[in-house]
C-alpha cells in the first residue's frame, strides 16, 4: 500500500470516528476509511504525477476542499493562481485528465470570487478588537456576476452532443428538460470528469448518492456512461424537490446536502434560498447562481421560474 493511501486511511478513520461519537471501533474505522478510498482514491493518477507535481495539486485539493466547504466566497479568489498553476498539470497526463475537467470547469468561481475581493470593502478592523467577519456578496449580487461571467461564452462542446440525447431522459423523469444544462455547471459536459472527493461524470454524482440511485460502482462504474449518470441525477432532483418544493434550494441541496440545506431552513424559519445563502458552504453559493445565469444564458429560463416536476403539478392540484 502507498504512503498516500496509509496517511489517507488514518486521517479518514480518525475522521470517522469524530463523526460517529466514538461509536466504531478500530476495525470499523478501517473499514469506512477502505470503503472510501477505494471509491475515491485512484491511484494511477497520482503516480502519473512526478514527486512536486503531487505536492502541488494535493496541496491545492486540500485548500479547495477547504474552501469550498468554508462560509466565504472571497476566501477561493487567493486559489486562482494556483489552480492555473496546477491545472495543466493535471491535463498533461492521461491519468489525471478527470481530475483537470473537473478543475477547469470550477476556474470561473475564482474569477468571481477575485471579482467580488476587488469589489467589496474590506471591513475596519478597530484596535485591539478581533477582526470582523469577511464580507460577503449577496445572491444578488452573484447573480449579475454570473450573468456577466457568461454572457459571451459558448456552450461546451459536449453540449452539442450530449443536450439533444439527454433532454428526452430528463423528460421521461418528468422533469423541466431545461435542467440537462446543469452539466455545463458540473463537469462542462465531460463524461470522465472527476472530482477530488470522488464525484464521477456528467453531473457529478457522489459514490453514496450513486449506490442509493442503483447505480454500480464495480466492477464498471456506472457514473460514467452519460445517459446512466443522467437518469440518475434526474431521479435525485426530482427526489429533492420533492422534499424542498423550490428549485433554488433543490440545487443547494444537490450541491451542499440535504441535510445542510434542512438544518438551515429550520434554523432561520425560511423556506427561501436567498435567507440561508449566506451561511451554507462557499462552493454553494457560488454553484446555485451560476446554475440559475447558465439556464438564463442557454435557455432564457431562471431556475425559479422552472415549472415542477410533472407528476408534484398533479399531485398539488389533486389535493
Amino acid at each position: 500500500m502507498s504512503i498516500l493511501r496509509v496517511c489517507a486511511l488514518l486521517w479518514i478513520a480518525s475522521a470517522c470516528a469524530l463523526a460517529q461519537d466514538n461509536s466504531l471501533d478500530l476495525d470499523d474505522m478501517v473499514s469506512a476509511g477502505q470503503q472510501w478510498l477505494e471509491d475515491n482514491i485512484d491511484d494511477s493518477a497520482w503516480r502519473a504525477l512526478p514527486a512536486l507535481d503531487q505536492d502541488q495539486v494535493q496541496h491545492l485539493f486540500g485548500d479547495l476542499r477547504k474552501r469550498f466547504a468554508g462560509q466565504y466566497v472571497i476566501e477561493l479568489a487567493p486559489l486562482k493562481k494556483a489552480a492555473q498553476t496546477v491545472l495543466p498539470l493535471l491535463e498533461n497526463q492521461d491519468a489525471t485528465r478527470a481530475y483537470a475537467a473537473w478543475l477547469r470547469t470550477r476556474m470561473d468561481y475564482f474569477a468571481v470570487a477575485d471579482q467580488f475581493q476587488l469589489s467589496i470593502k474590506p471591513p475596519t478592523v478597530e484596535p485591539g478588537q478581533p477582526p470582523p467577519p469577511l464580507p460577503q456578496p449577496t445572491p444578488e449580487w452573484e447573480r449579475k456576476a454570473w450573468s456577466q461571467q457568461l454572457e459571451k461564452r459558448r456552450s461546451p462542446k459536449g453540449a452539442e452532443l450530449f443536450v439533444p440525447r439527454l433532454k428526452p431522459i430528463f423528460s421521461a423523469e418528468r422533469l423541466p428538460s431545461q435542467l440537462v444544462w446543469l452539466a455545463e455547471v458540473e463537469s462542462s459536459f465531460d463524461p470522465a470528469a472527476r472530482s477530488p472527493a470522488g464525484a464521477v461524470g456528467l453531473y457529478q454524482l457522489m459514490p453514496a448518492t450513486a449506490r442509493q440511485l442503483g447505480l454500480a460502482l464495480r466492477p464498471d462504474d456506472e457514473r460514467l456512461p452519460p445517459e446512466k449518470n443522467a437518469r440518475a441525477a434526474a431521479r435525485y432532483l426530482r427526489y429533492l424537490y420533492g422534499r424542498l418544493q423550490d428549485w433554488p434550494l433543490t440545487l443547494a441541496a444537490y450541491n451542499a446536502g440535504e441535510g445542510n440545506v434542512q438544518k438551515l431552513l429550520e434554523q432561520h424559519r425560511t423556506r427561501s434560498f436567498d435567507r440561508i445563502a449566506g451561511q451554507l458552504p462557499a462552493e454553494t453559493q457560488l454553484y446555485v447562481p451560476k446554475v440559475d445565469a447558465t439556464l438564463l444564458r442557454r435557455e432564457g429560463v431562471a431556475l425559479a421560474k422552472l415549472p415542477p416536476p410533472r407528476s408534484l403539478a398533479i399531485d398539488n392540484l389533486t389535493r
